[in-house]
């Protein structure tokens, strides 16, 4: 499904793409179109408020900065909030919804958001460095909240983390009994493998634990409490089990979890997706619990064009839609766009895995 056009916060339409869908790098048509390219968007966490469609992406900018294991060259400072009236149809970028000048703990790289919403307020996620240095001069990850009443911002941030928070990649999930839920973690860059024993090593590795012939750094889960602001409990293991039970293995890297989890809920069955990172897959395995196991099942989407796959599922007029990234519009690792496709289901409750391209 080609996304033609996207509309400024002036109300002006631009292309989003070019109308003879363009080819990519290696010379395949791509399955869609970006929706806006005014600004460089990735990670897109995508939900429906108020009968509206509110995409909460990564803003990326060109900071000048090579590619590294780190993911220094992912720069990004600041959120602003794509909303749609449907899909295919024209797209709002709001103004700046959150720079990370405005959050006191925060030093840079304000990565992959979320959002939430609970009486009347709408909750903004997000991972950012804090102000302490590791070995590489660099802070720790943590996950900040803001509010706001309205779902484009903008977002006053809470003077603190989150009292327990990790890592990055924050997802709430809340299920129908009202309950909210956060997903977060990633490995290498996102640091989830300096906090193996639930203790901070700045000095720990740069990549992961090295030890392929035991389970896989798990991503972590945890019940929110009712204000949304602090976790209710301990955080948990989200443990991904193959068939017959046993933990997918670290040096499982085409099935193992790196990044970006996103959960949803459907025929009463847990949907745990995630990206695999260096293979460059986004998977999803199936659980009778929000804390999981969740049973592997298999990829949901092929490699885009860039490194990083990042993505979320939301339900919308009867259809469920993958919203994802890739690299179209620069060809640059760190300058991506967001995207969205159709999402289907066999009947057994499986998905068809998807390719990001038409030949």
């Amino acid at each position: 499904m080609a996304l033609a056009a996207c509309q400024g916060q002036d109300g002006t339409e631009v292309p989003a793409a070019a109308s003879d869908e363009p080819i990519s790098e290696d010379g395949r048509s791509y399955l869609s179109q970006p929706l806006v390219s005014e600004i460089y968007t990735a990670d897109p966490s995508a939900h429906v408020f108020d009968g509206k469609i509110y995409v909460y992406p990564s803003h990326d900018i060109d900071a000048g900065i090579g590619d590294d294991d780190l993911g220094n060259q992912y720069a990004m400072r600041d959120y602003r909030v794509l909303r749609m009236d449907r899909i295919g149809g024209p797209v709002t970028i709001g103004p700046v919804a959150l720079d990370v000048d405005q959050v006191p703990w925060a030093s840079q790289q304000m990565w992959a958001p979320d959002a939430a919403y609970k009486d009347g307020t709408y909750y903004l996620y997000f991972p950012a460095r804090d102000k302490t240095k590791d070995k590489n001069g660099l802070g720790a990850f943590r996950i900040g909240v803001a509010t706001s009443d309205n779902p484009m911002g903008p977002f006053k941030p809470e003077p603190n983390y989150i009292p327990g928070s990790f890592s990055m990649d924050p997802a709430v999930f809340t299920d129908d009994d009202g309950t909210s839920y956060m997903y977060f973690g990633g490995i290498w860059g996102g640091q989830l493998q300096r906090w193996k024993d639930g203790v901070y090593d700045p000095n720990g590795s740069d990549t992961d634990l090295m030890q392929d012939d035991q389970p896989a750094i798990p991503a972590k889960v945890v019940r929110m409490a009712p204000d949304m602001k602090t976790f209710a409990e301990p955080v948990r293991d989200a443990v991904i089990v193959d068939e017959k039970g046993d933990p997918i293995l670290g040096g499982d890297h085409d099935r193992r979890f790196f990044e970006a989890a996103w959960v949803f809920k459907r025929n009463g069955k847990y949907y745990f997706t995630y990206s695999t990172g260096d293979t460059h897959y986004v998977n999803y395995a199936i659980g009778d619990s929000p804390y999981g196991p969740f049973t592997y099942k298999g990829h949901i989407l092929e490699p885009v064009q860039g490194w990083t796959s990042h993505h979320s599922i939301v339900e919308w007029d009867g259809k469920w839609w993958l919203f994802y990234h890739d690299t179209q519009l620069s060809g640059k690792n760190h300058l991506r766009n967001v995207k969205v496709t159709e999402l289907k289901f066999n009947p057994d409750g499986t998905i068809p895995t998807i390719n990001p391209f038409t030949d």
